[in-house]
């Protein structure tokens, strides 16, 4: 491949739009996994500066999103989510729902997003060409009330909200909309901010409540260890409880998987003096170093490849791995020495 092939290629655009509004989701849904293919060593060393400084953007582009691994976690979740989905396509009460938690950066999000883009890539391929919204993506609004949580709904699809329109005004459009474009999955994330102790909590619990009940669609919920949060609590909380399947994440072992997950991002590296099987020999460091968190292994890996490509190095190292700063939780939990390079 030569660096003119390289030109062709669709840039990598750092830029992604929130999930949060029907735009930013179908690019996400549309969105490929990442690829990119280096030229061979040769070419490299002959380009200009100008066309170095290019391709190396576009590689450390590559590096900053790299690949979503599959785990047994994500392979559990979306299972689950798509037999509620069956489970629920003929109910005309109570749906069943599903709540997704797990300490911070345990793969939530990613986790419950890839679930709805299987399932609206999914619903694409039955129904061609119809104008369908197959799922909505949102988060609770934190300290909110029931009109920012309409709201929410209402700005992913569009829709204006005035100052004129009360609460019920909104929901019911949301609820039309919806219902016409045939929704089958709702994703609200970030449901720890539903505090069921506040009078602001239980309203806004009765009105997720009115639209999961006014609209035919499968409501999948992700929040940080809501079972201790508060969320179960009261007739509420037990009502939540009794129509909800609780499926938990975590950090991981120490295994199999684990090196497994090691061995599937190093394979993705495109580093020209990476030695292969570095990062698989430093699997258990791996661990240590974030506590067997996939989001914080995905921070070094990732941070480590940048570095190297900015550095000159095209390699990780140990030294590397160790040098790098990753997320407050992460280096809190855990400790290793700072080797600082020569020179």
């Amino acid at each position: 491949m030569t660096i003119d092939d390289q030109a062709v290629e669709p840039d990598l655009d750092p830029r992604q739009l929130p999930s949060v509004t029907l735009d930013g989701w179908r690019r996400f849904v549309d969105a490929k996994p990442a690829t990119f293919e280096l030229l061979d060593h040769d070419s490299y060393s002959s380009l200009s500066g100008a066309e170095k400084l290019t391709f190396d953007d576009r590689r450390m582009a590559y590096h900053s999103e790299l690949v979503i691994i599959e785990t047994s976690t994500v392979r559990h979740i979306t299972r689950q989510g798509r037999l509620l989905s069956l489970l629920n396509q003929r109910e005309c009460g109570a749906r069943r729902s599903m709540i997704v938690s797990g300490p911070w950066a345990s793969g939530k999000t990613t986790t419950i997003k890839l679930l709805g883009k299987i399932h609206e890539q999914n619903v694409r391929r039955r129904y061609p060409g119809q104008d369908r919204i197959p799922v909505v993506y949102i988060t609770t609004p934190p300290k909110g009330s029931p009109r920012k949580l309409a709201s929410e709904f209402a700005n992913f699809l569009g829709l204006p909200t005035r100052q004129r329109h009360n609460t019920t005004d909104i929901a019911d459009a949301v609820c039309h909309v919806l219902t016409e474009a045939r929704t089958e999955l709702v994703i609200v994330d970030e449901i720890h901010n539903l505090n069921l102790a506040s009078a602001a909590g239980e309203d806004m619990s009765d009105h997720l409540k009115y639209f999961s009940e006014h609209m035919p669609a499968t409501f999948i919920y992700s929040g940080i260890n809501v079972e201790r949060s508060g969320l179960f609590t009261g007739v509420r909380g037990r009502q939540i409880s009794g129509r909800s399947v609780l499926i938990k994440t975590g950090n991981f072992p120490f295994n199999d998987e684990w090196k497994s997950l090691v061995a599937s991002m190093e394979s993705a590296l495109r580093l020209y003096k990476h030695r292969d099987g570095t990062l698989t020999r430093n699997s258990k460091y791996l661990h240590q170093r974030t506590g067997g968190s996939i989001s914080s292994l995905s921070h070094l890996i990732r941070a480590a490849a940048i570095m190297a490509i900015l550095s000159g190095d095209d390699a990780i190292t140990r030294e590397a791995l160790d040098a790098a700063i990753i997320d407050h939780a992460a280096e809190s939990a855990t400790s290793h020495p700072i080797t600082p390079k020569a020179g």
